[in-house]
């Protein structure tokens, strides 16, 4: 390694640090601040009405384009950004950014469509990427590296403020005013700090001149946004070996390549390639790389272990993180007071970086008893290491690069940042499913197999690890509804239909039940007689030989003992009572007394089939009461089961993601031990001894 000086002749950017005055540039931290905050609170706004716009909108199948579209755009910007606004200023970049962001937010209220919606997110995603890679490269206009240490913190505090308040100002607007306005609340907002940024802030011109790499914008594009594409499609409808994601890899290869060659000859490049020769920017570069992937993990995946572990709301799931930025702000404010007083940034980084890998582990030992407070604890941890790491990185990087490539180098960070979430994303994303379905099938298999078919069905481990199952903030409760509601509507439908086969002798029913084996011995002996009035006209007809034969035989006692019989109708014990014994003897009144009993018979029929009825559907009742006891008694017990089983998966799956996070950081933290540590400028009028590669 050698340290040398790396310069242009001229022209130099205009030194705004040693021209402007404090009050001049506390009026232009304030003017990024507002577009900053514009910028952030979008993000966490809109997270939170998603719901309601699938429902309204009724696109789930896009659900994630309208995240990925915003993203696609912002990252794939920030370069390009960045190299406008070291030629033409910042100013005029961070206005154009307002006008876009709020023209696409305009768009997105109106939007008719999921389609149109994620369509307009990409043009706010555009007009973001302004905002965003301005903020951080305007302090460094502002101020020289040896005091603008003690602002970093502020452009952390902004992003702290807007993950406290954005979720709660877009529950309220989704839930009293609509989804729409989530996307209105930006336009007075932004109109704000486009006045204000117009009326108060200096022009910021550059100062210098040089031609715009429009074959270098195009050709980073065309990486870019196809290998992000590849990286964020669904792999459940696209797989890593499809032909579309293949070719979109290939396609960003083959940009990747013809940008490496165009960028090497060009007069400006967006990128300068030359960077890569200052030690710090390249070390930086792929630290933050490294941090961005870990860090959008912890972020990412901690909401899926708080809702279907601990079974949290969305909300509280996000509130959850609330101490993550607390601390993060809180550290980087500390850190940045440290740095301002001893000039002395690097052991700082390398402990934030240590302090998060700790964070990580602490992650890896959640499971299922873990509470919702020692979750909490653990994003204390991650944002004390995260507080300090991300913003003097930025500052070390500022330092360590010619002053007229600040804004090239600052937005290089940003996007080796957001690409590294987009690799960690979906990364991560596939390890997460791969490992989920495992430890799913392997916890719910045994249970599954007590369940019916149709019932096993429903707790398929590929329905459950995409969260097909509505857990309203309770998943074991969630489960356990769903096997007895089943259990229940199963018990209604048998009940139902012995309704159907004993009251209406239905055809269809009867031929159902006595297809089905559940079916009880005594209903289906009944319908094996061609049901109960069937059953009635046997005992009927049985009871009228009876009848004959004991009239015809003369006999009293045979009369007295049908009477006696518990099985005959009281009305026909009434009649028989009056029939006088001398009657029996007469074969012509014998005539008449059956012909009067039969037509009595047949008119007790009714009745009789109607009380018959009533007497083996109670029966039958009773019994199906008991069997419904007893299935739901096991069903809730196998659903506590298939809770359990659920929870310990995707508490081990999403724990083991941050096994792989741990490396990544102890990767950073090895990178980032040999970046030197260079004396803060106290200028930025002139170029500073930097530090490259051989």
């Amino acid at each position: 390694m050698t340290t040398e000086t790396i310069s242009k002749p001229a022209p130099r950017r205009i030194d705004y640090a040693a021209t402007l005055s404090g009050r001049s540039k506390a009026l232009i931290l304030a003017g990024v601040l507002l577009g900053l905050l514009l910028a952030a609170l979008d993000q966490t706004i809109v997270a939170t009405a998603l719901p309601r716009i699938v429902a309204d909108l009724q696109g789930i199948d896009l659900l994630a384009w309208v995240s990925t579209s915003y993203l696609l755009s912002s990252t794939t910007m920030v370069p390009i950004y960045g190299k406008l606004s070291d030629l033409y200023g910042r100013k005029i970049i961070l206005l154009s950014g307002i006008v876009i962001f709020l023209a696409g937010s305009a768009l997105c209220g109106i939007a008719p469509t999921m389609l149109a919606l994620v369509a307009f997110r990409g043009i706010q995603g555009i007009g973001a990427a302004a905002l965003t890679s301005t903020a951080f490269a305007v302090p460094a206009d502002l101020f020289v590296p040896a005091e603008r240490a003690r602002y970093q913190g502020i452009f952390g505090a902004v992003f702290g403020l807007a993950s406290v308040i954005g979720p709660y100002i877009g529950g309220l607007l989704t839930d009293h005013a609509g989804w729409r306005w989530i996307f209105y609340v930006n336009l007075p907002l932004g109109l704000v700090a486009l006045a204000f940024i117009i009326a108060k802030m200096p022009r910021l011109h550059s100062g210098l001149r040089s031609p715009i790499d429009y074959l270098g914008a195009g050709l980073l594009m065309l990486t870019v946004v196809p290998l992000l594409l590849g990286l964020t499609l669904d792999k459940s409808v696209y797989s890593w070996t499809s032909p579309l994601i293949l070719g979109l890899f290939g396609l960003a290869a083959l940009g990747l390549g013809l940008f490496v060659l165009v960028e090497r000859r060009a007069a400006a490049p967006i990128i300068p390639f030359e960077l890569f020769r200052i030690r710090t920017f390249t070390l930086i570069i792929l630290a933050s790389l490294l941090v961005g992937a870990a860090f959008f993990a912890a972020i990412l995946f901690l909401s899926i272990y708080l809702v279907n572990v601990l079974g949290v709301s969305a909300t509280s799931a996000g509130t959850a993180l609330i101490p993550l930025t607390l601390s993060m702000v809180f550290s980087s404010l500390v850190s940045s007071v440290i740095v301002q007083r001893t000039g002395r940034y690097k052991a700082l980084v390398l402990a934030g970086t240590l302090i998060v890998a700790a964070g990580f582990w602490w992650l890896t030992t959640m499971d299922v008893d873990t509470t919702l407070n020692g979750v909490r604890l653990r994003m204390v941890v991650l944002g004390i290491g995260l507080g300090p790491t991300l913003p003097i990185l930025t500052l070390a990087l500022q330092n360590a690069v010619p002053f007229e490539s600040v804004g090239a180098a600052t937005a290089s960070r940003q996007f080796f940042q957001q690409l590294g979430q987009a690799l960690g994303s979906a990364i991560f994303g596939v390890i997460l499913t791969g490992t989920l379905t495992a430890a799913l099938t392997a916890n719910l298999a045994p249970v599954r197999a007590q369940l019916p078919p149709e019932l096993a069905a429903q707790f398929d481990p590929s329905r459950l690890r995409n969260g097909s199952v509505e857990t309203g903030g309770d998943p074991q409760g969630a489960i356990e509804q769903q096997i007895v509601q089943r259990i229940r509507q199963g018990f209604e439908e048998q009940r139902a239909l012995l309704t159907r086969a004993l009251r209406d002798n239905d055809p269809t029913a009867v031929q159902a039940l006595l297809a089905d084996p559940r079916t009880p011995q005594q209903v289906r002996e009944v319908l094996q007689a061609g049901g109960i009035s069937a059953l009635v006209d046997g005992q009927i007809a049985a009871q009228r030989r009876a009848l004959e034969d004991a009239l015809r035989s003369g006999k009293p006692d045979a009369l007295a003992q049908i009477m006696a019989d518990p099985r005959t109708p009281q009305p026909l014990k009434d009649g028989l009572a009056q029939i006088p014994p001398q009657a029996l003897n007469d074969p012509q009144a014998v005539d008449g007394l059956l012909a009067r009993l039969d037509a009595a018979l047949d008119q007790q029929k009714p009745a009789l089939v109607a009380r018959i009825t009533d007497q083996t559907m109670a029966q039958v009742d009773a019994g199906l009461d008991r069997a419904e006891a007893e299935a739901l008694a096991r069903g809730t017990e196998i659903g506590r089961q298939i809770s359990a089983g659920l929870r310990r998966a995707f508490a081990d799956s999403v724990t083991g993601i941050y096994w792989y996070a741990i490396p990544m950081m102890v990767l950073a933290f090895l990178v980032l031990l040999f970046m030197p540590e260079l004396p803060l400028r106290r200028s930025n009028g002139a170029s500073a001894p930097v530090v490259t590669f051989e």
